[in-house]
């Protein structure tokens, strides 16, 4: 299967969440086991000999790819929420939106100074939410860092908030 037949396997939504977005909705391609097991496939090629020991899923469709791709890779998988949503100890980072601020947590005791830490979600936009994911991580001292998304929205730039030394890297890009 070809990233273009991965690609014909989502879903636009127009107007959604407000109107004059084009949402690219993931679930038709998680729904296709051959597109799934593929998407997989290609995730794991991507990473298997990195070392990753932690994956961070992104809220809340980071968390299908991710925890899975963590499995397959032998590594624990990591769940970054927002703010309240964790019950334990967390660390948290406030950071800016389109409309507003957010809180983002990773519970205290998820990761390690010597972690090598994947983070996921499905897709990158402007960027934000990750870029305060990446900075959340490195609160936890670790400095090998990857990000991964399935999709990418490239004409907003989104790769650009991220440390010259985090590996950025997606699937689809449109």
């Amino acid at each position: 299967m070809s990233v273009e037949s991965l690609k014909s396997k989502l879903r636009t939504v127009p107007d959604f969440p407000i109107p004059g977005i084009l949402f690219w909705d993931v679930t038709t391609l998680f729904n296709d086991p051959e597109g799934l097991a593929e998407t997989l496939d290609i995730l794991y090629d991507m990473y298997k000999d990195k070392g990753i020991t932690k994956v961070v899923g992104i809220e809340s469709r980071g968390y299908v790819l991710g925890a899975a791709l963590a499995a397959r890779l032998g590594a624990g998988f990591v769940l970054a929420r927002k703010k309240g949503k964790l019950p334990a100890e967390t660390l948290s980072i406030e950071y800016s939106k389109e409309y507003g601020t957010d809180t983002v947590e990773i519970h205290s005791d998820a990761l390690k100074a010597d972690d090598v830490v994947l983070i996921h979600d499905d897709l990158i936009a402007t960027g934000g939410t990750a870029a305060a994911i990446e900075r959340l991580v490195r609160r936890f001292g670790v400095t090998k860092i990857s990000v991964n998304f399935l999709i990418e929205i490239e004409e907003l730039e989104g790769r650009k908030l991220f440390s010259p030394d985090v590996e950025v890297q997606s699937i689809i890009k449109v």
